[in-house]
């Protein structure tokens, strides 16, 4: 198979060449007109392929810094820092960023603007790889899929957050167990007699997101393990989880309004496609960082919030030798910035054909990279007023504080021990709403856009019904994930998602634009496009950074990765 597409590959190469040689100019990809209509004012959308374009630029660029800023800012990213150096880690995270992915970042953005098409149709310049687009078309499909299980879950607890007494503040509620404390800070004393006992208090948190204490009376030989209550609020609430992935359960009518909810938003902020993102946008980006803002303000008033961002601001510079670090510091990256998801192709098809895009993948990745080290300081100045509170070290409490567990227990839990917790609460879950939605329109977008672009003629005038369609199936797609075992099929989706496809689909990237579409012809048609040539440096890292970075990180990921692990870890990530 391979000796095939070589030789298919030689063939249509001296094809290319025999036509170049008889037409005596220069190949390029075809390309939208760029009549003067292009160059008016920015209210005009007139398109000679009858594609819209976006209604000013602002729109376009809110649009874009939405589809990068994601939870994984959030919640993620902090952890990140912290488990590989602390603020040492900030070197191979900008690295990277200015490295690898602002080209990849550029490529995209400058790919979907010339040729004006979505990722399903845009890798026709070289038909050999024309399944690229539908792997990028699937990878949106399926994060779509999934992401909105997220919001669901976020909207079930911006709506308790309502609630006259919040619910994952007490231990008198119905799913509790008789080892529920309120919080972190209430040990259990089992009584008198054993609190003068000799005994050995092992604070060891089971999970990346459990709070759990087992506390052990060695004289007496018994033990006793308890839970907190945002944790069982989490877990005996929201997810109703089972004992692992082979007893999925029966479906929770519960996640299912909110999942529904959620689709409902969903269609209605794009129910125009991206002149209602477009508008959409003026509130969904900016307004987080309002939140995060205040949130922030709030939480250098506590006590402890100073230990908080100093732990996660000191640098070890030890760990900056190590391979995982990098690794670990590109899989964010890229995951971040969502190259070979095709948003960033979709996006910027909408744009004017001599648009200035190079700025625009400046300010795209530089507000994601600032975006992540901003919402540091937010996460750990809660963190620390939490190690102060309960009398813990801020690291211990870091360690119950990853992934979902940040935004789903150890913030919720933050937020009872506050003054005028609903309003926190309210104003903490409203924001990871916004951050939630942004992304989730390019995802969306992507597909609805693929489709219509692959039947124009029947599908470019029905992108109301196109919507409405996805986000009926796509719903009913969600269903098992309200399942008591759904939160095990999230977590293996998500891995394979976000680990595998993405760094493979853009290593196949780099190498088509740079090696077979060429990457100094590339370079003519954006010079074309935007009157100015790209810097060598960006196109060294087309061809020789990117793509071996890349490759490095899928090789690894195939070569370290176990399914029983994989199994192992979904039991326990929740």
């Amino acid at each position: 198979m391979v000796v095939c597409c070589c030789v298919s590959l030689w063939n249509d190469c001296t094809l290319i060449i025999l036509l170049y040689k008889m037409s005596g100019n220069k190949i390029t990809m075809e390309v939208q007109d760029t009549p003067s209509s292009l160059l008016e004012s920015e209210s005009d959308t007139s398109n000679p392929n009858d594609r819209p374009v976006w209604s000013r630029k602002i729109e376009y660029l809110l649009a874009l810094f939405g589809y990068c800023v994601g939870l994984g800012n959030i919640w993620r990213f902090p952890y990140l820092c912290i488990r590989n150096g602390g603020g040492a880690f900030l070197i191979p995270f900008f690295f990277l960023l200015f490295s690898c992915g602002v080209p990849l970042y550029f490529m995209e953005v400058s790919l979907g603007q010339f040729t004006g098409k979505s990722p399903l149709v845009v890798w026709s310049i070289s038909p050999l790889f024309k399944g690229l687009g539908w792997l990028m078309m699937t990878i949106s499909f399926v994060l779509a899929w999934y992401y909105n299980t997220i919001i669901a879950w976020v909207i079930y607890y911006f709506v308790h957050s309502f609630y006259p007494k919040i619910p994952w503040a007490t231990c008198d509620n119905w799913w509790n167990t008789d080892q529920c404390i309120v919080s972190q800070k209430e040990r259990p004393v089992l009584n008198e007699s054993f609190a003068l006992m000799n005994q050995s208090i092992a604070a060891t948190a089971i999970n990346q997101s459990e709070a759990v204490y087992s506390f052990n009376a060695s004289q007496h030989n018994q033990s006793l393990t308890y839970t907190t209550a945002a944790f069982e609020f989490w877990q005996h609430n929201v997810l109703r989880r089972s004992d692992g992935i082979e007893h999925l359960g029966s479906v929770q009518w519960h996640l299912v309004l909110v999942l529904f909810v959620a689709w409902i938003l969903t269609f209605v902020c794009l129910i125009k496609g991206i002149h209602s993102v477009g508008k959409v946008a003026y509130v969904t980006v900016p307004f987080p960082y309002i939140l995060l803002t205040i949130i922030l303000i709030r939480g250098l008033t506590l006590d402890g919030a100073v230990d908080g961002i100093i732990f996660y601001l000191k640098p070890d510079f030890t760990k900056i030798l190590q391979f995982k670090v990098w690794m670990e510091a590109g899989l964010q990256v890229f995951y971040s910035l969502g190259p070979a998801w095709g948003g960033l192709i979709t996006m910027s098809s909408y744009n004017k054909f001599n648009n200035k895009c190079m700025k625009d993948a400046w300010y795209g990745a530089l507000v994601d990279g600032l975006t992540s080290f901003y919402a540091g300081f937010v996460v750990f100045s809660i963190l620390g007023f939490m190690a102060h509170d309960v009398g813990m070290t801020v690291e211990e409490v870091s360690k119950s504080a990853s992934g979902p567990g940040l935004a789903f227990v150890a913030y919720p839990e933050a937020i009872t021990r506050l003054p005028m917790p609903h309003i926190w609460g309210v104003l903490f879950f409203l924001m990871l709403i916004t951050v939630g939605v942004d992304s989730q329109f390019a995802m969306f977008e992507t597909v609805a856009s693929g489709i219509a672009d692959k039947f124009p003629k029947q599908l470019n005038s029905r992108k109301t019904q196109i919507t409405a369609i996805l986000c009926i199936l796509l719903f009913l797609l969600g269903i098992p994930f309200t399942t008591n075992g759904g939160v095990y099929l999230f977590q293996l989706i998500d891995w394979y998602s976000a680990s595998f496809c993405i760094t493979f689909g853009s290593f196949l990237e780099s190498v088509v634009i740079s090696w077979i579409y060429g990457a100094e012809r590339f370079n003519r048609d954006i010079e074309l496009m935007t009157g100015r040539s790209i810097p060598l440096a960006m196109r060294i890292s087309w061809c020789i950074i990117s793509p071996l970075f890349m490759l490095v990180l899928f090789l690894t990921s195939v070569i370290t990765y176990s399914f029983c692990n994989c199994i192992s870890l979904c039991r326990y990530c929740f």
